[in-house]
């Protein structure tokens, strides 16, 4: 059976992003995401729901994250999802559910939040993947248009 493991999600921060290293000191930013949804109800009434979204991003992306965004600020997040399992210290099995980041884009304009408009980097190194391989031969002229 085929699998698909997609998600994209437009929202605001719930807290500031909080930067950690793993022992092989890779970069971890933890962060939240409420998405709203709007509808009316049969008898016209607006009715609103939020859902609370916990996101994880690696690498420079988790770098930059930190760097620039802080609680309010609007993102658009793609990702996966991941449900984790484990057992407490109080020996308690937990789970968790929630998004690793593989692209995201910073939304809102010049006072949209998410740090200040001059310090924001270029849509392109905000949706940086995976670091490029080294390995391959060095590009002769990065001048050159094509």
């Amino acid at each position: 059976m085929a699998s698909y493991n997609r998600v994209i999600l437009a929202g605001n921060l719930t807290r500031d992003p909080q930067l950690s290293y793993t022992p092989s000191n890779t970069p971890v930013c933890e962060f939240g995401l409420a998405v709203n949804r709007r509808w009316r109800d049969r008898d016209g009434n607006q009715k609103d729901e939020v859902c609370f979204v916990d996101l994880t991003s690696y690498g420079r992306q988790a770098e930059t994250i930190n760097q620039y965004m802080k609680k309010g600020s609007p993102m658009l997040i793609e990702g996966r999802l991941r449900f984790r399992q484990w057992t407490s210290k109080e020996g308690q099995n937990r789970t968790r559910l929630d998004v690793v980041v593989e692209n995201f884009t910073f939304l809102g304009g010049g006072g949209g939040g998410g740090g200040r408009p001059a310090e924001r980097p270029a849509a392109a190194a905000a949706e940086e993947g995976p670091p490029p391989d080294d390995s391959g031969p060095p590009m002769e002229d990065p001048n050159i248009p094509f």
